[in-house]
C-alpha cells in the first residue's frame, strides 16, 4: 500500500449534467495525474451505467453507494435532518476519516458549506470558512475571498479571510510579497459600510501592514495591483458571476464578429494565436475549483454548470491543496496573531 498515495473523494451527482460531467471530468484529470485515487459517491447504478455507455475508461475506480442527493432548493435543515446519505455529506464523511484526502462537489454550494462546516470542522480561531478562487487579471492572477460562503460577515472574518487569503497565496507565488485590499465603493478612508472600515483598521494594525493597501475599487480587480482581494461573501459572489458574465458576452461576441465574413474570417487568420491567448486567460473553466478556506480538511466548489473540463481543473486544485497541506500553514501563521 502507497502511504502518501492522495485520494480524492467526488460527488458523482452535485451539479448540472451529472453524472456523465463528473465522470468525464475525472477521466481528464487521471489522464494526468494516474497516481491519484478516486473514490466515487452517488447512485452506483447510474454510475456505472454512465460509464458504459460513454464508454469511459474508468475501471479502476472506487464507488461508495449514496441513496439521496441534496437538491438545490434544499434548504440547511433539510441538509441536516433528511439528506444524512448524500453524496455530499458520505463524501465529506470520508475525508474527515482519510489522511492525504479532499473532496470535490459541483452541488448544492449551502449543503457543501454547512455539511464541510459539520464534517470537518473549523480551524482553530477561524470563525468562518471562505470560498477563495484565482482570478485573471493585467499581469498575471490574483486571488479573493469571500465568494459566497457567507451572506453577512462582520470586521474580524474579514481579516481572518485576509490572513488565509496571504497563506493561500503563498502557495503559487511563494517569491512574491502580496498586496492586500478590500473591495469598497471608494478608496477613501471613510467610504463604504461601518465593518469595512473596522476590517480596514484590524488589517492595517496587524503582522500585514506592510501588504495592506487599503480599499480597491471594482473595476480595479483586473488592474494587477492588487494579489489578495477581501470581500464579505454576498458581493465577491455577485462580482464572480458578474465577470463570467461578462467573459461568456465578450468570447461569444468575438466569435460572432470574426464570423460575419471574408474580411473578418481573414483578420481572425492573421490575429488566430493572440486571440487564443487572450480567450484563455479569461476562461472560467482554468479557474474552476474554489477552496473552502477555513474549514479543517480539503473541501472544493465546483461551478454547477462547469463542463468536465473545468471539473478536471477542479480535481487539479483539490490535489494540490492536499499536496501543499494549506491547512497546516494557516494553523501556523494564526499561532502569531
Amino acid at each position: 500500500m502507497d502511504y502518501d498515495q492522495i485520494t480524492i473523494a467526488v460527488d458523482a451527482m452535485g451539479g448540472d449534467n451529472s453524472p456523465y460531467k463528473s465522470l468525464k471530468g475525472v477521466e481528464i484529470f487521471l489522464s494526468k495525474r494516474p497516481d491519484c485515487k478516486i473514490i466515487l459517491f452517488g447512485n452506483k447504478t447510474l454510475i456505472e451505467e454512465t460509464i458504459n455507455l460513454a464508454k469511459l475508461p474508468l475501471s479502476n475506480l472506487e464507488i461508495v453507494n449514496s441513496i439521496e442527493n441534496i437538491e438545490n432548493d434544499d434548504s440547511a435543515n433539510t441538509i441536516l435532518r433528511n439528506k444524512k446519505e448524500s453524496s455530499i455529506h458520505n463524501g465529506l464523511q470520508f475525508v474527515k476519516e482519510s489522511k492525504l484526502s479532499g473532496f470535490v462537489s459541483a452541488g448544492n454550494t449551502a449543503g457543501i458549506m454547512i455539511l464541510s462546516r459539520l464534517k470537518l470542522g473549523m480551524i482553530e480561531n477561524i470563525e468562518r470558512p471562505a470560498i477563495c478562487s484565482v482570478i485573471p487579471n493585467k499581469i498575471s492572477h490574483s486571488i479573493m475571498l469571500d465568494l459566497g460562503a457567507n451572506v453577512y460577515s462582520n470586521a474580524k472574518n474579514l481579516f481572518q479571510f485576509a490572513v488565509m487569503g496571504y497563506c493561500y497565496h503563498s502557495f503559487f507565488k511563494d517569491s512574491k510579497n502580496p498586496k492586500i485590499a478590500i473591495i469598497n465603493i471608494g478608496i477613501e478612508n471613510n467610504k463604504g459600510k461601518e465593518f469595512l472600515q473596522e476590517a480596514s483598521e484590524l488589517i492595517a494594525n496587524s503582522f500585514l501592514k506592510d501588504n495592506f493597501i487599503g480599499f480597491l475599487e471594482p473595476d480595479k480587480i483586473t488592474s494587477g495591483e492588487c494579489d489578495i482581494i477581501i470581500s464579505d461573501g454576498y458581493t465577491g459572489n455577485i462580482i464572480l458571476k458578474t465577470a463570467e458574465g461578462m467573459s461568456d458576452y465578450i468570447t461569444g461576441n468575438l466569435k460572432k464578429i470574426f464570423s460575419k465574413n471574408l474580411i473578418n474570417k481573414l483578420a481572425y487568420k492573421i490575429l488566430e494565436k493572440d486571440i487564443l491567448l487572450f480567450k484563455d486567460n479569461i476562461n472560467p473553466e482554468k479557474y474552476n475549483g474554489a477552496m473552502l478556506l477555513g474549514v479543517d480538511g480539503v473541501s472544493i466548489k465546483s461551478h454547477g454548470s462547469a463542463s468536465p473540463l473545468a471539473f478536471s481543473f477542479a480535481l487539479e486544485n483539490c490535489y494540490q491543496f492536499i499536496k501543499k497541506d494549506i491547512n497546516n500553514k494557516i494553523r501556523k501563521q494564526l499561532e502569531f496573531l
